[in-house]
């Protein structure tokens, strides 16, 4: 999420840098699982495991195979909820026995039935969660969906790691094979959006997180730079000539080939709920709806411009600003799906009559994707009540109507505004 930047309480205590591709979590400290405990596998072990989560066989040919006390690797939630309310979770937090005693409390006392946890951040860091496997099985004993997310071009680590595939600072270069590597607002680098091995990096991740039992992968910063020494932008891949918008919608309908029959899903700027353009960072909305089981349009309030719908602050309204552009985005997908069934209808006799009459039918070109928004839940533009993301959350739902498919709230420091997500009586 485009906050992961902000200083995070969890997040400024530790962190474990990871660079290689399709890197398994790291296990350490686990008794902050307790009674979670899992022992460490080894590679052997490991193998093992791969060959009985790929093998469709009854529970007795299973012990056979395992070693003594060799855990199965956690499996998906096989009943997951309908309607999905989630809250972001750093890989720090996640693995914190206080901040999991936090959360217990939450699932218990509100809605909340799913957490993002951070896979890889926007620092490019793959987080070392204490024994991923008890983790996944803590949340799903509580029935809690498990989304992993994974920040993509933005990525400082990686960067270094391999320069040959970073934005690079044209003014400062003076020779390719040794890049100034161009950095952002936050003193950031990123990676180019066209490279194939990046897309294959981040796919990696995503697979072995999925191989844990991660019920979703949520990919971030799916898009080129927006910010910073935009006149200076160096790229060692993309040609400069294909529009961005084609390279990240052909990134799109990659991870869905690569992740075919998984649940991913892909945060995407608020602002393109209403905007037709890539606003030069190659995110149309349109080029979404068939790569992805879930879309998550950023729709914070503070995060709209002075002006937006008549509103000097819009972060002030966010009933308002959510509707609206929540409203915009269904709008558009309707369109989309109806111009797709003409687009691939065969037509006879009159063409306007035969066109209205395929409108006024019911839909038969359904996209896989279904919205479910980022919410606002930190003080940024406005203070920001239990009351103020209610009304987001009311938003959503009135836009939305009968496609409510759930939403995800958003906080850098991973405390939640319980009053806003009580459970009803």
């Amino acid at each position: 999420m485009e906050f992961s930047r902000l200083k995070n309480l969890f997040v400024v205590l530790i962190m474990i840098e990871a660079l290689t591709a399709g890197i398994s979590f790291f296990l350490q400290d686990i008794n902050a699982f307790a009674p979670y405990q899992a022992d460490t596998l080894s590679n052997s072990q490991r193998n093992v495991l791969t060959e009985i989560n790929n093998t469709q066989t009854n529970d007795k040919k299973i012990q056979e195979l395992l070693p003594p006390q060799l855990p199965l690797l956690p499996q998906k939630l096989s009943n997951p909820p309908g309607v999905i309310k989630a809250v972001y979770v750093t890989g720090y937090s996640a693995g914190t026995k206080s901040y999991l005693n936090y959360l217990t409390n939450l699932f218990k006392t509100t809605e909340i039935n799913a957490v993002a946890v951070d896979i890889k951040g926007s620092d490019g860091r793959v987080d070392a969660i204490a024994d991923i496997n008890s983790l996944v099985r803590f949340f799903h004993d509580k029935n809690i969906y498990v989304i992993g997310r994974i920040a993509v071009f933005e990525d400082p680590l990686y960067s270094k790691a391999r320069p040959d595939l970073a934005v690079y600072n044209k003014l400062k270069t003076t020779d390719k094979e040794n890049p100034v590597l161009w950095q952002d607002n936050n003193r950031l680098f990123w990676l180019d959006p066209a490279s194939k091995e990046v897309w294959d990096y981040n796919i990696s991740l995503a697979k072995d997180a999925l191989s844990h039992g991660f019920d979703e992968i949520n990919f971030d910063y799916i898009r080129f730079p927006s910010d910073g020494d935009m006149e200076n932008l160096g790229f060692p891949v993309w040609d400069q000539k294909i529009p961005k918008s084609e390279i990240i919608k052909e990134f799109f309908q990659y991870l869905r080939q690569q992740l075919a029959g998984e649940k991913i899903s892909a945060d995407l700027f608020g602002q393109t709920t209403v905007n037709t353009d890539d606003m030069g960072i190659g995110q149309i909305l349109e080029d979404a709806f068939e790569s992805f089981d879930y879309l998550s349009p950023m729709v914070y309030p503070s995060h709209y411009i002075s002006g937006f719908i008549g509103f000097e602050n819009p972060a002030e309204h966010p009933y308002q600003v959510v509707e609206y552009s929540m409203q915009s985005a269904l709008n558009r997908q309707k369109f989309y799906l109806q111009s797709e069934k003409i687009k691939n209808s065969e037509v006879q006799g009159s063409p306007a009559a035969e066109s209205q009459q395929i409108l006024n039918s019911d839909l038969t070109i359904k996209p896989s994707s279904k919205f479910r928004p980022w919410l606002q839940d930190f003080d940024i533009g406005a203070d920001y009540t239990a009351d103020m993301v209610k009304q987001e959350i009311k938003a959503v739902k009135d836009a939305l109507g009968n496609d409510f498919d759930g939403f995800m709230l958003w906080n850098p420091y991973n405390i939640y505004t319980t009053g806003a997500i009580s459970k009803t009586k």
